[in-house]
């Protein structure tokens, strides 16, 4: 069998990253702390948890990006310790690690952003980042993504970062986007195993414009994302644009802000379906597809509550055509439609009209379940409004790999 065509990644002007292993992992080798810098400040739009309980490392970014201004040159990441529940001296831990980084690069302490990953909890040996880090301030390079990438994984499987190359006014612009997230995946990002996506850019873009094409880009993408039903205590998603490619600044107005937006939009949501795709045990992804709707808000809440019913995602690996569950569940999120009038679609298959049994064949429509992607589509009849929602199946390997998370 020839081998897969290696995708190629392009890196944005002014940034380097490095990582290394500090031994904070309890499962697994290799790199688990990772620094990325860029050569000058650059504008930031980040995205945090909605989840009440805020881990360290989202807290002090939080404080450093109004200290700043939304301005930073530097991320430091880690794996195996998500520094949350772990009171003053997770919060000390996590203002010391932004400290050693900025004397390091020789730049404020406010504009270090910090993000981890790993069990809630536990407190962190902070000597594990620190005294690594140093080597990577040395060892940085632009071409230090890929390690950097794989430091952010924890039951991931494989790392996942994408580039989008395009130009404006005859200059080249990048995106680099990583992410990271396996379980614990239930995104709900506000502008204020977890979803960690860092995306850069040496585009020119105005502060304003670059916070909502951030946070409309990830409602389009990581928000409509499920793979358990959980939103971590460590969610976070920075953009940083540091302006390298040079040209004028785009804003929501200029000509180049749809090119730009849909770039990000094209970097987000591919790598939101690489996160369903190596949701924890997962073996197929499914679209919800919600259609002939009110509202989108209503299409939305149907198809999110489809999405997160275990009921549905167990058929899904179980290859079980049980439109039922599909039914009950969207009758559970909580906003008004008729039954009578929903027709329920496996692909191209119905297996319900009218709110009831369709005629169709079991074992046909079994074998289309089958699939490694799989298209739930709902019809309501009830207006033209529609909302798409991803999600992968649950499988046995769920469970064991969360069972045995700590142990």
């Amino acid at each position: 069998m020839p081998k897969s065509k290696q995708k190629t990644i392009s890196v944005p002007r002014g940034f380097l990253f490095a990582a290394g292993d500090g031994g904070l992992r309890t499962h697994g080798s290799g790199p688990d702390v990772g620094l990325a810098y860029s050569l000058v400040p650059a504008r930031v739009a980040a995205l945090f948890t909605a989840n009440r309980v805020k881990a360290a490392p989202v807290l002090v970014s939080e404080r450093h990006l109004r200290a700043s201004r939304h301005t930073a040159q530097a991320i430091v990441v880690n794996a195996g310790n998500a520094n949350c529940a772990t009171g003053a001296h997770g919060m000390q831990a996590a203002r010391d690690c932004a400290r050693r980084a900025a004397a390091l690069l020789k730049i404020p302490a406010s504009q270090v952003l910090l993000a981890s990953t790993g069990v809630i909890g536990v407190p962190l040996d902070l000597r594990r980042i620190t005294d690594l880090l140093p080597a990577l301030v040395r060892r940085m390079h632009p071409e230090g993504w890929s390690s950097m990438a794989r430091a952010m994984l924890t039951t991931d499987t494989r790392p996942k970062v994408v580039s989008r190359l395009f130009t404006i006014g005859g200059r080249r612009i990048t995106i680099l986007g990583m992410a990271k997230g396996a379980g614990m995946i239930y995104p709900r990002l506000k502008p204020s195993a977890t979803m960690l996506a860092f995306l850069f850019t040496d585009a020119v873009v105005e502060p304003q414009f670059l916070q909502r094409a951030a946070a409309r880009a990830c409602e389009l993408s990581f928000n409509r994302i499920s793979v358990d039903g959980d939103t971590s205590t460590n969610d976070t998603v920075f953009l940083m644009a540091n302006g390298m490619a040079g040209g004028r600044a785009i804003g929501e107005k200029s000509a180049a802000a749809e090119k730009f937006f849909d770039a990000l939009v094209a970097a987000t949501q591919e790598l939101a379906m690489a996160l369903v795709r190596d949701g924890e045990g997962a073996k197929k992804v499914a679209e919800i597809r919600v259609e002939q709707a009110r509202s989108e808000k209503q299409a939305d809440a149907i198809a999110r509550a489809i999405a997160l019913s275990p009921l549905v995602k167990t058929a899904l690996a179980g290859a079980d055509p049980n439109w039922g569950r599909i039914l009950s569940a969207a009758g559970n999120a909580g906003v008004q439609f008729d039954p009578h009038r929903t027709d329920i679609y496996l692909n191209r298959m119905r297996v319900c009209r009218h709110g009831g049994a369709a005629k169709f064949n079991e074992a046909a429509a079994s074998k289309l379940l089958q699939a490694k992607d799989v298209l739930i589509r709902v019809t309501l009849r009830q207006g033209s409004a529609q909302a798409r929602f991803w999600t992968c199946d649950f499988t046995a390997d769920y469970i064991r790999i969360n069972a045995s998370y700590r142990t």
